[in-house]
């Protein structure tokens, strides 16, 4: 496929961020999915600090119900975060305002597989993390995001 088609087919993978998709095209043709998300994610680790900051502030906040893409609504409904009691919702916006406020980008969490409280456990903990253990945590659940998502393109 030329480099719209697949900037088309996987540049939504990395939320709100086709330039990966754009970047990895080059490296074509591709051994498997695993490959290509291998290549995505050095391409994303090879990027300028400022490139894979705006990367993680694109992502959505967990649970509080602001504006975010289609798949990432779907993803936590499978968690569950489309069912918060006001007093759990509550919960996740402080937590997330914290969390901005610490770190300045949002939590970040491959939800797939896990529900509201163990996603509340997590950020909870995570809090406390120093920075720089932070930004490399929250770019690790960016690469396991982008793999569900690759699957599930490529292997239904």
């Amino acid at each position: 496929m030329n480099k719209e088609e697949f900037v088309q087919k996987a540049g939504w993978v990395f939320e709100h961020s086709p330039w990966v998709a754009s970047e990895t095209w080059e490296n074509m043709p591709f051994q498997s999915c695993e490959h290509l998300l291998q290549t995505m994610i050095n391409i994303v680790q090879n990027a300028e600090e400022a490139k894979q900051l705006a990367l993680l502030r694109a992502h959505p906040d967990l649970g509080t119900r602001l504006q975010m893409s289609e798949v990432s609504q779907k993803e936590q409904a499978g968690a569950g975060l489309d069912q918060l009691t006001k007093e759990e919702f509550e919960e996740f916006v402080t937590l997330n305002q914290r969390y901005v406020q610490k770190f300045n980008f949002p939590f970040i969490m491959a939800v797939k597989g896990q529900n509201k409280e163990s996603i509340l456990a997590a950020m909870n903990q995570r809090i406390h993390n120093a920075y720089d253990d932070e930004y490399n945590i929250a770019l690790h659940e960016v690469y396991k995001i982008a793999g569900f998502r690759l699957n599930g393109i490529f292997k239904g």
